[in-house]
């Protein structure tokens, strides 16, 4: 994988998790109206957190070749 390549997969997973943080926190603190504002936001952060395992998943598929 070129340097480039690297930098914007590591972009990408920072993004990620800055996003999963800031949910996890707006939950953590008590600013969810309501279960179902705290359901939305659980969804999200497993969305998340899906993405972030495909996506090192590929990157050790990428470095095993």
């Amino acid at each position: 994988m070129s340097a480039s390549q690297e930098n914007i997969v590591n972009n990408l997973q920072t993004k990620i998790r800055d996003r999963m943080n800031e949910h996890a926190d707006h939950m953590s603190t008590g600013n969810c109206k309501d279960f179902e504002e705290y359901r939305y936001f659980t969804g999200i952060i497993a969305g998340l957190a899906l993405v972030e395992r495909d996506i090192l998943d590929l990157l050790e598929i990428v470095n095993r070749q």
